[in-house]
């Protein structure tokens, strides 16, 4: 099984994936794995918190499967999550999905780390992804993002859209995963103008408390933010989010949204005015890539980083808006420039 510790030169991202479609192999297991072989049904996705409909993280990964299903012509499975469920429930929902005959199996966040870690030793010959985490297993594919990249450039974006010298940022939950939008971010508007000040907010201690997915706690962050005279709020809060593009629609100041275009999401359509980028987080491309490699019969496994090099990450440029800002696209552009040169440094706390 091929090893790679470093996507450097797969062509994934907020571009198009320009990779070829082969015909669908492999062999997948029973309960011990060791029955015999029997035809792969293709690629499953279970879900994170928020579930199918964020307009973000989840939609995203739904995205690759989507792709994945129209090239192979193969099916799909993808699983919501429920409400309090524990590591049992996980577990269960990634061996159940094994046990079908689902390969690659990818389970969409860090949450799944524990469950994936039990799985994936019982069933071998199944290619297993988790999105945002690293799990040890010679069968697992550990799929992981330079957010902070991402959230320097949204950092730049805000620092020269603000007129009141105020930006903000809402995090969903309060762990390192987020540590790290939040972490460049704050770079990214210093480095920009040292002037600024930035206000932050995380919504819950706890995935469970819903910092994920409670838009009405996003958009009471968000209105306090706007009170201190935020008119810039940059959010990585999931569903959570929503409710900050609301909020700053409402206000009518500036929201960047988060992992997915957010400009251009249907159901975020009548905020899309003010919806003035987003930190791109090409999930999608990752469980493609993912997909495509166990196609291929040459799965990916280990730790596979997706940066700003590979397209991995980035900056949406959708709202043309962006263009009349003084000094914003030229000033993210040369950003883009430094990290990818290694002469900008982008912290991860």
């Amino acid at each position: 099984m091929r090893r790679t510790s470093k996507l450097t030169r797969v062509a994934v991202g907020v571009a198009s994936i320009a990779l070829a479609a082969t015909a669908c192999g492999g062999t997948s297991s029973d309960d011990s794995d060791s029955s015999s072989s029997k035809e792969d049904l293709g690629l499953a996705i279970a879900y994170d918190i928020g579930g199918k409909g964020d307009q973000s993280f989840n939609d995203a990964a739904y995205a690759g499967l989507e792709k994945a299903q129209k090239e192979f012509g193969y099916k799909t499975a993808d699983i919501e999550p429920t409400e309090g469920e524990t590591d049992a429930d996980k577990e269960q929902r990634l061996a159940s999905l094994a046990k079908q005959g689902y390969n690659p199996v990818i389970g969409v966040g860090f949450a799944y780390g524990p469950a994936m870690e039990a799985v994936a030793a019982k069933y071998p010959k199944t290619t297993f992804g988790i999105v945002d985490s690293v799990v040890e297993g010679d069968n697992v594919a550990s799929l992981v993002f330079a957010e902070e990249q991402a959230s320097y450039l949204a950092g730049v974006a805000a620092a020269k859209a603000t007129k009141t010298n105020t930006v903000g940022f809402v995090g969903g939950v309060d762990i390192p995963l987020i540590h790290k939008f939040e972490a460049g971010y704050k770079q990214g508007v210093t480095d920009t103008n040292p002037k600024v000040k930035v206000i932050s907010q995380y919504l819950t201690q706890t995935a469970e408390e819903g910092g994920f997915s409670s838009p009405d706690k996003g958009k009471a962050a968000a209105e306090g933010q706007i009170e201190k005279k935020a008119d810039v709020v940059y959010q990585a809060a999931g569903l959570s989010g929503q409710g900050v593009i609301e909020a700053a629609a409402k206000a009518k100041v500036w929201a960047i949204g988060v992992d997915s275009d957010q400009y251009q999401q249907e159901a975020l359509g009548a905020y899309k005015e003010y919806i003035l980028t987003s930190a791109l987080k090409d999930v999608g491309g990752a469980v493609y890539a993912l997909a495509k490699s166990v196609n291929d019969d040459k799965p990916l496994t280990g730790v596979q980083t997706f940066d700003l090099k590979v397209n991995g990450v980035g900056l949406a440029e959708s709202n043309p808006k962006m263009s009349e800002i003084a000094g914003l696209t030229d000033a993210v552009a040369k950003a883009k420039e430094g990290i990818t040169d290694g002469t900008i440094k982008v912290k991860t706390e």
